[in-house]
């Protein structure tokens, strides 16, 4: 996935650079480039979000179970 970005970024800074006015060239590359790289790097990392967020609540889950509350007991007991 981060070679098609990188790929992407190549082509739409060269497209920028051959623009003849400076404004020309960031428009290109902020509407050709940045906004659907962003676009595409959000949906298809949508998927290991997902799985890192499951993993992060069954290990969260994980840890209360195995912890003893002691917080309730007297010195004496």
């Amino acid at each position: 996935m981060y070679i098609v970005a990188i790929a992407w970024s190549y082509v739409t800074l060269m497209m920028a650079i051959s623009e003849e006015s400076i404004v020309a060239g960031v428009l290109t590359f902020v509407f050709y480039g940045l906004a659907p790289l962003a676009l595409f790097l959000w949906i298809f990392g949508t998927p290991a979000r997902r799985r890192a967020k499951r993993a992060l609540d069954a290990k969260a889950g994980e840890s209360t179970l195995n912890e003893v509350d002691r917080s309730d007991t007297k010195p004496d007991e």
